[in-house]
């Protein structure tokens, strides 16, 4: 049986998982269509996406077309879990982009669009809410050809819009000869502007049959160059069947490849209330098996069960094969974003590849006696999504999480009490920095002839750092001579390294910087006579992993560190008439524009385009400001593009470690710990 696993994407309230659980019933995969208002639907399992009305997490829901099985993956709308819908894009066949068309398309439908684009998905879009009372089709077209894609068609025309009697009609046979050129010359106009043989063809007045050009559209679409633009109403079921039609007329199927090598991709954990990951996996090609043994990330683990989705929900079953998709219990501690088997490389960085969450909050509890129990709920909600990114502060007992956002903050406030019954508090939201090694800087503490309460270690290190170039990651090298100090004491220096590394002189991480081991000095295995190994007689790894960071913060400290800020990248439209204010607010932000560049016209007015970088700290404010200075009408989008050195005073990150730093307090709590 072929396969389609199909993404349903769009900006918040635009009708996605209303039009999931239409697909759903059309196809007898459920017996009654739920109602987010209702809080009834089938992939909005979350007691808190089914109170807000909002997709949290990715859900997958399975249904069959003829020979078909449609794997539909129900995503997030809301910008805030925009990394929960990048994981997804690299696993997809193909996408419906849902728009409404009441409000057309909104900002995020038009990120949605440049995501899927970047990545070259085939895509339909479906024009929803065509029985809503304001309803404009022939507006909302215009919306998605000016903002979207200059390279689609309508398909359908609509007999009563905005009336719950709304249906939609072929094109192509609608009953009027006027109707049916005028939809044959547009397809024809848009096929020959991607197809240099068609286009010569039509010149030369070559009859081009209906079917031809229909399976130019076809191999066009599934190539992502053109979109084909449905209409229809997930609430009464008008154009639901042609919708799905479409989708196995433009969408690539894929028969199962089973001879090729076992690969596939984690991209969704599951968590069940013993605690138990499940990992969500889906196949490129080959296949897997219950009590198979299989790689995963370098690790090898038992399958111990599977469940496939199918039609009516995950079924258990004994084989997983190429193009579906499956729970898979057995594979440990497994994170979003393993491989299984040789996954496809460009497709596992897809996933990868998510700009970093650029603020994050201390979470406490309001109850003492929880504070463990926070911990380990935090762990569970960041192994389904590593971005979370938990810090534990053991001096101040404190817990920091990052987030893209407000509402994301809420929904891990809310999970915490619901599935954890742990009550807590957030602080305000703080920009998320780095530091950058700026110079060379040495550090040497020398073997001393026995301990005191200077240098408590018997042992000597000496460490050279330098910066190193942007995504080099922290290289830790050797540079005394080979055989002068254990290879069990180098490794010890090494790990230790990294790990400080996560802590500057001012607290924030340093990604890139290379380090050298210029010295070193040590204390051989002694034993008293007849006795064993004395451990205050002898140097241990121990003794090295303390007295590193004392050096390295000391060789840091030498060498020099700049704070530097989080910056993104943005493209901003808006009607010409509000250029003045937004240049004035986005100089206040300490944003760089590049030149406006005028565009098509937005709802009768003139437009423009500019783009830029912006301090991530500013970007709130800037899209808090938008909607007012537009009159709703400009929207903004962001990639991360870099890092800044900040402006004026550094800011300083509290520290989770003992603080080396301070080296008499840093001794003094080795020798007096807690």
């Amino acid at each position: 049986m072929r396969t389609l696993n199909l993404g349903i994407l769009a900006h918040v309230d635009a009708g996605k998982t209303s039009l999931t659980e239409r697909l759903l019933y059309a196809a007898g995969a459920i017996d009654a269509v739920g109602r987010v208002d209702h809080g009834t639907t089938q992939t909005d399992t979350l007691a808190l996406e089914r109170e807000r009305g909002i997709t949290i997490k990715t859900a997958v829901a399975s249904f069959a077309i003829g020979d078909v099985t449609v794997n539909l993956i129900d995503t997030p709308g809301h910008p805030d879990f925009i990394a929960e819908v990048d994981r997804v894009l690299g696993l997809l066949d193909g996408a419906v982009l849902v728009v409404s068309a009441v409000e057309g398309v909104q900002a995020q439908t038009r990120i949605l669009m440049r995501a899927l684009q970047r990545q070259r998905i085939p895509t339909l879009i479906f024009v929803n809410k065509i029985d809503r009372m304001g309803a404009d089709a022939t507006r909302a077209f215009a919306a998605v050809a000016a903002n979207l894609s200059p390279s689609t068609i309508a398909m359908q025309r609509i007999d009563g819009i905005g009336t719950h009697e709304a249906t939609v009609i072929s094109r192509s046979s609608a009953g009027e000869v006027s109707e049916v050129n005028e939809v044959n010359e547009e397809l024809l106009t848009l096929l020959a502007e991607h197809d240099g043989d068609l286009l010569a063809k039509y010149v030369a007045g070559v009859r081009i049959s209906p079917r031809a050009r229909h399976r130019r559209l076809r191999s066009l679409t599934r190539q992502a160059a053109t979109h084909p633009v449905l209409f229809g109403s997930a609430m009464t079921g008008a154009g639901i069947g042609e919708l799905m039609r479409a989708l196995l007329a433009y969408l690539p199927t894929a028969a199962p490849t089973m001879t090729h090598p076992t690969s596939g991709v984690v991209f969704k954990i599951d968590r069940a209330s013993t605690g138990e990951r499940t990992a969500v996996v889906r196949m490129f090609s080959g296949c897997l098996s219950a009590r198979d043994h299989v790689v995963v990330d370098g690790r090898s683990r038992q399958i111990t069960r599977l469940a496939v989705f199918e039609p009516g929900g995950a079924v258990g079953r004994e084989r997983v094969v190429a193009g579906q998709i499956a729970k898979v219990a057995g594979l440990g501690l497994v994170t979003i974003g393993d491989t299984i088997g040789g996954s496809d490389v460009a497709r596992v960085s897809s996933m990868r590849n998510f700009s970093p969450p650029p603020f994050e909050a201390v979470v406490s509890p309001v109850a003492d006696r929880d504070r463990g129990a926070l911990r380990v709920a935090l762990d569970a909600l960041a192994a389904e999504d590593p971005l979370i990114n938990v810090r534990q502060d053991d001096g101040r007992g404190e817990l920091s999480v990052s987030l893209y956002g407000d509402v994301q903050r809420d929904v891990i406030h809310d999970t915490l009490r619901r599935e954890f019954g742990i009550e807590t508090v957030f602080s305000a939201t703080t920009v998320v920095c780095i530091e950058r090694v700026v110079g060379v800087g040495e550090s040497i503490d020398p073997m001393p002839n026995g301990r005191s309460p200077r240098h408590p270690f018997l042992a000597g290190v000496g460490l050279r750092v330098e910066p190193a170039p942007l995504g080099s990651g922290v290289t830790v090298s050797t540079g005394i001579e080979t055989g002068r100090l254990p290879m069990a004491f180098i490794h010890a220096i090494d790990e230790t390294v990294r790990v400080a590394m996560r802590q500057g002189p001012h607290g924030w991480d340093i990604p890139d910087c290379s380090v050298t081991m210029i010295a070193s000095g040590y204390w051989p295995r002694q034993s008293r006579a007849h006795g064993t190994f004395d451990k205050n007689m002898s140097s241990t790894a121990t003794d090295f992993r303390l007295l590193t960071p004392l050096v390295l913060v000391d060789a840091l400290r030498r060498a020099g560190t700049a704070v530097h800020e989080q910056v993104l990248r943005f493209h901003l439209e808006a009607p010409l008439d509000a250029l003045g204010p937004i240049a004035r607010l986005l100089a206040s932000l300490h944003a760089i524009p590049e030149s406006p560049v005028p565009v098509h016209e937005v709802r009768g007015s003139a437009a423009f385009t500019l783009d830029g970088l912006i301090p991530a700290a500013r970007l709130a404010e800037l899209r808090r400001q938008i909607p007012t200075l537009t009159g709703g009408e400009g929207f903004v989008e962001t990639v991360f593009d870099s890092y800044w050195p900040v402006r004026g005073e550094a800011p300083r990150r509290p520290r989770t470690d003992l603080n080396p730093l301070d080296r008499t307090n840093y001794l003094r709590q080795i020798a007096h710990p807690t």
